[in-house]
């Protein structure tokens, strides 16, 4: 072959080579993925923007989500059937709010009584709580990954004082998940509404109280304004965790680098959202107690009801249903063992600094 040939082919080597490089190359995605909370409850809502950035920043853009509120698709409680229809590839919820297909789906989110942040976290991460889940959304034919929690909440906002169990009987409180389910046994009234239809039901006396998260996003949500006693702590929801739930047949149509970039988006989201959380409720607690809220703790013998009734209420749905035989009985020695080993080492703290913080 003499040089001009062979110049020739080595100028021709690039046009020819550009169709392979071409073919390795990631497809362009678009997903639409909605919420089940209002733009308005920026924390909450992060989850599914941030999820929405980080995908497109970690594919070159070529992973396009959109991210949409409450209700612009579909109804904020019926996400997980949007996902699961495919009417949307993915949705960020919490589980619990679909105890009415399986009350097991509770666990992963939180139940009463049950493991805080970290302790939850483990348990999902390390006892076996993640594969319990995946194999519960497979029936929904849905993957889901964790994404987002709001650490412990509060109580709630009661338009009358609770001084007593007496004054829980009959009392018509928005409350999600197993949760509800225990404030019915103590003798409450439980109802689910979604979070833009708690302040015109308060302010009605449709409802006598309402449990929203914590005073971050209820003080967004102007309940002081309609209810001034606030309770602590929330203890049906000691974590809440939230999922990013996504349709298998979409899911299975990624590539391998954008299911990473999925799963790295909600690992940053469950972290960031918990510090913002941290960061943003001391705050807004000052502003709502100088605004006239009361801050009131649950009486004891309230206390002592509700948790009576939870492992009640856990051993008889137990007894009635295998998988949440199975889901039970992984959960609680992990959280009787979380529940001792932070009674040695976080709780001994807390309760010292904190107080000595108080003086």
């Amino acid at each position: 072959m003499n040089r001009r040939s062979i110049l020739g082919a080595a100028a021709a080597a690039p046009v020819l080579a550009a169709p392979a490089v071409a073919q390795t190359q990631n497809p362009e995605v678009r997903w639409r993925l909605q919420s089940s909370f209002p733009r308005n409850l920026d924390i909450l809502f992060f989850g599914a923007e941030q999820v929405s950035k980080r995908v497109a920043e970690l594919t070159d853009n070529r992973f396009q989500i959109r991210a949409f509120a409450a209700g612009e698709i579909a109804p904020p409680l019926q996400v997980l059937d949007a996902v699961q229809n495919g009417t949307i590839e993915a949705g960020q919820t919490p589980l619990y709010y679909y105890v009415g297909k399986d009350p097991a789906l509770s666990f992963f989110t939180s139940i009463p009584f049950g493991g805080n942040f970290r302790q939850q976290g483990a348990w999902m991460k390390r006892g076996g709580g993640n594969e319990l889940c995946a194999e519960m959304l497979r029936d929904f034919n849905c993957v889901g990954f964790l994404c987002g929690d709001t650490g412990t909440q509060m109580g709630g906002w009661f338009r009358n004082e609770v001084k007593s169990l007496q004054d829980v009987q009959g009392l018509k409180f928005r409350i999600a998940g197993l949760g509800g389910r225990v404030f019915q046994r103590i003798g409450a009234v439980p109802t689910l509404i979604a979070g833009s239809d708690i302040y015109p039901s308060l302010e009605r006396g449709t409802i006598d109280a309402a449990e929203w998260v914590g005073p971050y996003d209820d003080e967004k949500l102007g309940f002081h304004r309609v209810a001034k006693y606030y309770y602590a702590p929330g203890f049906w929801e000691p974590c809440a965790r939230g999922h990013l739930v996504i349709g298998q047949k979409a899911w299975d149509a990624l590539p391998d680098a954008y299911k990473s970039a999925i799963q790295v988006a909600c690992i940053e989201v469950e972290l960031e959202m918990m510090a913002r959380y941290d960061q943003q409720n001391p705050q807004a607690l000052r502003r709502l107690v100088a605004a006239g809220a009361q801050l009131r703790s649950w009486p004891r013998e309230v206390m002592q009801a509700a948790w009576k009734a939870s492992h009640e209420m856990f051993e008889e749905m137990a007894a009635k249903d295998p998988r949440f035989r199975r889901i039970w009985d992984s959960y609680r020695p992990f959280r009787d063992d979380q529940f001792q080993w932070f009674r040695i080492a976080d709780t001994a703290y807390d309760n010292f600094a904190f107080s000595a913080a108080a003086r």
